[in-house]
């Protein structure tokens, strides 16, 4: 899949988690494992999707060596394709995903929800990387 697939992918996921936010309050989430479950891989697959747009590019252009994938996104601020300040919440959204992946058990469902809160961060990477890709 290109880049420009993988955006318009990232772009569609954020778009279900902003109406999964917007029409879920908290104490439906906590109750309801379905909301719970959709929020979990919506949030794995999206983030997901940056971590292979990150290191895609990284790679297409001969950014460097990126040995993990926090690392692939810390290239793409060097090159300045990436805000350091959003670098660095993509950097976070990063450690979630090995959470998602690895601690699911241990992931707190509120927390989980606040993090809907941040989708606009996934909205601010495709916006930057599209800059820099068209």
């Amino acid at each position: 899949m290109e880049l420009t697939e993988k955006l318009k992918h990232l772009e569609a996921n954020i778009a279900l988690l902003h109406e999964i936010k917007q029409s879920t309050p908290l104490e439906t989430f906590k109750t309801n494992r379905r909301y719970e479950w959709e929020v979990r891989y919506g949030l794995l697959e999206s983030i997901q999707i940056i971590i292979d747009i990150a290191c895609k590019i990284s790679s297409a252009y001969n950014l460097g060596n990126p040995k993990s994938y926090r690392a692939c996104v810390e290239l793409l601020a060097q090159h300045h394709y990436l805000s350091s300040t959003l670098a660095k919440k993509v950097i976070s959204m990063v450690g979630l995903r090995n959470l998602l992946v690895h601690e699911y058990v241990e992931i707190d469902d509120e927390k989980l929800y606040l993090f809907l809160e941040r989708l606009d961060d996934f909205t601010a990477f495709a916006h930057e990387i599209k800059e820099h890709i068209n």
